[in-house]
């Protein structure tokens, strides 16, 4: 009798770390294990399954190698766990190694390769197996297929199998219903054998999915019996899409409401910014997990009530990873990475998500080098992380760092190669973007929106139209065509190449275009000066009822400038202060410096900058210095030089043409005394450069480069050129091409 109550203790303590496991509740998992004097097996393979979940894989296998009797269960759950935290490699070295293994180990293989994109080598797991009568075996590797997205190879398999069970027949409709192919999936709904609660669940979630609440509703009237899962999932379909008063409706009508449903609602009313709604909840259920916790903090967070998720925080009754990280995470998003840290370092128990989150939050704020020491202490580093550590190398400006970082790491996926690429192209090394475009295709993976758009952003700060058409074709055979940060992409790139026309033609063909697909066609109009097409595409904008934003009168307002529509210009600038009601940022008051400038305004543009109330930068000075110029007007152009070498003190292009300036007037005198101020200041100047794509090269052309031989030839075709444009009145009569004469 002693003995059948050792064992039945035995069973509910193993019960019990199963239980805390599941919950997150890892600490007190780990008390009960520690107070078992004599654990069996059935108690280890608990523990390990609880350190897997929790994400402490080394624990996991620390355990597992104290075991002295291991079964085919405790080789199982140990590559599970190790599956479960991604370490694909560290579960193949233990399958290699395992004594036996039965149709569940191969299920769990074919699975894990397959969720990594490595169909082959599930197809060479599969294809070992023993046992080719099977189903489980057939069904993994259906449902790999299904899951990336190769329905036809499924389909193909599902045709094939020797013997077909309800989960083959829900494995073929999830891959459909999942992939959004809903045309299909409802006539291969139609045709099942066989359905239960699970297929009729699929095919509600797949509507959802793709955002046909109509048909969803249709199928959920029509579930023989919906059970707590079709009611959830109809729940949060409805929140997904706020409409909260529906979901509320099913949340009410459930007679039995377990902990799942309570969460949904829970998590519905979160989404849609009901917090208040939220805590009158999560303050009447019965029973909190940590799912509920975790749920109530970050929606405090997102309210930005941090002091009601800290206290909710410090009245947790047990210790729980993800409420922490929710904390965290607040205190990262709104600046407060000091103090995020204080909750990390006080978190015992870290699973990836909370190491990801706080080294995010160190990247995030620029604070580079203490993200680097929290990712040389984090193990294992996933490749998440490696990607945040790129990323945020690159926000900083350091690519030599982002990469070293991308070229330590093992395995790279697409996010990894779109962090360096946009990287290069924010930090204004388009080549290098474009390069690693080609290399991202070489090493088989495939360019997603994201990449495109950086490449594209790079050839059109190249004006690179050959390479950027190139692109438009890989975008048209890549199906992301219709995707709108593409088409945005294509927009800016053709507009800034100079080519107009594709530039319309592919805003025209955008579906529902947003305010930067409006935005990228203005700013090409302006950088082309088409002033009279930009106003008008503006009037145009404000007929479809699509609210303007700052961009967008940066963009008309430069085609004003550009195109000399002065009076259209202050009309624009007024409008956008008082119809709506955005306050002029520098830039906006430097396209009326400049605007009023070339107008021959000067006393306008002067009078604005004196009274404008934001801080006056360079680049208005600039602007009307460079009208002064324009225009002749050397009192005005001596006080704007002034306040520009207070703001620049090292530049000396500006005194360079203000010297000009005085050599046209034949003032040497002055142009004498403004070169000595010059050479007083020590101002360097970086040769200019230049550059134009020809016959799928790059040509680069340096200031005062005239080692070159053609050098000679090519200024003997440009000053008369030069000379025909001056009397066009095309260029004011400057002295050469910047050329210094002195050299």
């Amino acid at each position: 009798m002693a003995g059948l109550g050792r064992g039945s203790k035995i069973f509910q303590q193993n019960l019990k770390i199963t239980q805390l496991g599941k919950r997150g509740q890892i600490d007190e998992a780990i008390k009960v294990f520690n107070r078992i004097t004599h654990p069996n097996t059935v108690t280890y393979n608990s523990m390990i399954s609880a350190y897997s979940k929790n994400g402490r894989i080394y624990d996991a296998r620390k355990v597992f190698d104290k075991m002295r009797l291991k079964n085919l269960v405790s080789w199982n759950t140990m590559i599970n766990g190790y599956l479960f935290n991604g370490q694909v490699n560290e579960a193949c070295e233990l399958f290699d190694k395992m004594p036996e293994r039965d149709h569940f180990t191969y299920a769990l293989m074919i699975t894990c390769f397959a969720r990594n994109g490595a169909l082959e080598k599930a197809r060479d797991v599969f294809e070992s197996f023993p046992d080719k009568s099977n189903v489980a075996c057939w069904n993994a590797m259906l449902t790999g297929c299904a899951k990336a997205g190769r329905l036809n190879d499924a389909r193909q398999l599902f045709d094939e199998m020797p013997e077909k069970n309800l989960v083959s027949w829900n494995s073929m409709l999830s891959g459909y219903t999942q992939n959004g192919e809903m045309k299909f999936g409802l006539k291969f709904f139609e045709e099942m054998e066989e359905k239960d609660v699970v297929s009729w669940n699929l095919l509600l979630d797949g509507f959802i999915e793709v955002g046909d609440l109509d048909s969803a509703k249709e199928v959920f009237a029509k579930v023989p019996y919906p059970n707590v899962v079709s009611r959830v999932t109809m729940l949060s379909g409805f929140a997904r899409y706020g409409m909260i008063l529906e979901a509320e409706r099913i949340f009410d009508q459930m007679q039995e409401k377990n902990e799942v449903a309570w969460n949904a609602m829970l998590a519905a009313y979160v989404q849609n910014g009901k917090i208040d709604m939220a805590a009158s909840l999560f303050n009447r259920m019965s029973q909190r997990s940590a799912v509920a916790y975790t749920t109530m903090i970050d929606g405090y967070v997102r309210a930005g009530k941090l002091k009601e998720a800290r206290d909710l925080l410090d009245n947790v009754p047990y210790k729980n990873v993800g409420a922490r990280t929710a904390m965290i995470s607040g205190y990262v998003q709104n600046n407060r990475v000091d103090e995020a840290r204080w909750i990390f370092d006080r978190t015992a128990t870290r699973d990836v998500i909370c190491w990801n989150t706080m080294i995010a939050g160190y990247a995030q704020c620029g604070r580079i080098d203490e993200a680097f020491d929290l990712f040389k202490k984090m193990e294992p580093k996933s490749i998440v992380v490696w990607n945040t550590m790129i990323a945020g190398y690159a926000q900083v400006g350091q690519m030599g760092k982002a990469l070293e970082m991308f070229e330590k790491m093992g395995e790279r996926n697409v996010i990894s190669w779109n962090s360096l690429i946009s990287g290069y192209t924010q930090n204004g090394f388009y080549i290098d973007a474009l390069k690693h475009f080609i290399m991202m295709s070489r090493d088989g993976k495939k360019p997603d929106q994201s990449t495109f758009a950086s490449a594209l952003s790079s050839c059109s700060n190249l004006a690179a139209e050959h390479m950027g058409k190139q692109l438009h074709q890989v975008v048209i055979k890549s199906g992301y065509v219709k995707n709108l940060s593409a088409c945005n992409a294509l927009i800016f790139m053709y507009a800034k190449c100079g080519n107009i026309f594709d530039a319309e033609k592919m805003f025209e063909d955008v579906e529902n275009a947003d305010i930067i697909s409006w935005n990228s066609l203005l700013a090409g109009y302006a950088l082309n000066g088409y002033g009279k097409e930009a106003v008008k595409l503006f009037d145009e904008m404000e007929e479809k009822e699509v609210v303007p934003d700052e961009v967008t009168f940066v963009s008309v307002l430069s085609a004003c400038k550009h195109a000399g529509l002065s009076n259209a210009g202050a009309n624009l600038f007024e409008h956008m202060t008082k119809k709506y009601s955005i306050n002029p940022s520098p830039e906006h008051y430097a396209c009326m410096v400049d605007l009023l400038g070339r107008a021959g305004r000067l006393e306008e543009a002067f009078l604005l900058i004196k009274e404008m109330k934001t801080k006056v930068t360079a680049e208005m000075w600039g602007a009307l210095f460079g009208a002064c110029r324009m225009h002749n007007n050397l009192k005005i152009a001596g006080c704007a030089i002034e306040k520009l070498l207070e703001l620049e003190p090292h530049t000396s292009t500006n005194l360079v043409v203000l010297s000009n300036m005085y050599a046209e007037l034949r003032r040497w005198g002055d142009v004498e005394r403004v070169r000595e101020t010059i050479k007083k200041s020590g101002a360097g100047r970086l040769p200019g450069c230049s550059w134009i794509e020809d016959r799928k090269q790059f040509l680069v052309f340096l200031c005062s480069d005239d080692i070159s031989a053609q050098a000679a030839e090519n200024f003997n075709v440009l000053l008369p050129l030069s000379a025909q444009m001056m009397d066009m009145c095309h260029m004011p009569a400057t002295t050469s091409f910047g050329l210094d004469l002195d050299s």
